[in-house]
């Protein structure tokens, strides 16, 4: 399956200014297309650490997806540390300086935001009124919320796997009583990826037990096992 990677560029993340939106939003939308994720950093406006991650995702992974730092401020330093990466320069794309130029004039500040590595691609899916830039695998999206949903909704087409599949049950046992059922059962479908989760803020406390798999035979036979060999199983809502 494709894999993929988040990184979240933003001092105000790390130091608490702004709470992050993006990678729960990213969390839920790769999982739904069955891309699966295998790392999420946060990482501040400093060029040397974003070259270093951002090097490090997009040769680790199929598909890597940024936030942060397309702004025309001083911080905000995304694409020039994508190029960098990458090992290419900046070049002024002239379908988004014409955009700028529409919108803001010669505000050379504004326009450091059509300087992007070049090679980049643009992509117009969707309504979307400003282009996706994508830089081989890695997607480059603004910080904002808002425009992340809209963007990534617009583009989730050209992203494709098979989802993973969920079953849930609970048990009033503790974990302990339960660690022997599961690990056979991890062994009988290897496949199943299982998991438990106590709860220990409800009352009475319970443990919750997930199997996650992307063949649903193998899932449904393991749910049914387990509901039959963990004490005092019941389905719940996946």
């Amino acid at each position: 399956m494709p894999t993929a990677a988040v990184v979240i560029i933003g001092t105000e993340i790390l130091t608490g200014k702004f709470a992050d939106e993006n990678a729960p939003f990213l969390i839920g939308r790769l999982r739904s297309l069955g891309l699966d994720l295998g790392r999420i950093v946060v990482v501040p406006d400093q060029m040397p650490v974003m070259v270093e991650e951002l090097r490090r995702c997009i040769s680790g992974f199929d598909w890597v997806f940024s936030t942060g730092g397309v702004g025309p401020t001083h911080d905000d330093l995304t694409f020039p540390a994508v190029a960098q990466a990458f090992g290419v320069p900046l070049v002024r794309e002239p379908i988004l300086e014409r955009m700028i130029q529409s919108k803001f004039g010669e505000n050379a500040a504004a326009l450091r935001m059509a300087e992007i590595p070049e090679g980049a691609e643009l992509w117009w899916d969707g309504e979307i009124a400003w282009p996706q830039v994508v830089m081989k695998n890695l997607v480059i999206f603004p910080g904002v919320p808002k425009l992340v949903r809209m963007k990534f909704d617009a583009i989730c087409h050209r992203f494709s796997g098979v989802p993973v599949q969920t079953r849930r049950i609970h048990t009033l046992a503790d974990e302990a009583e339960i660690a022997d059922v599961l690990t056979t059962a991890a062994q009988r479908w290897p496949g199943v990826d299982i998991g438990s989760y106590p709860r220990f803020e409800e009352r009475p406390h319970r443990v919750i037990v997930t199997m996650e798999a992307r063949d649903p035979e193998a899932l449904d036979a393991c749910a049914a096992w387990l509901l039959l060999h963990v004490p005092g199983a019941a389905s719940a809502p996946a």
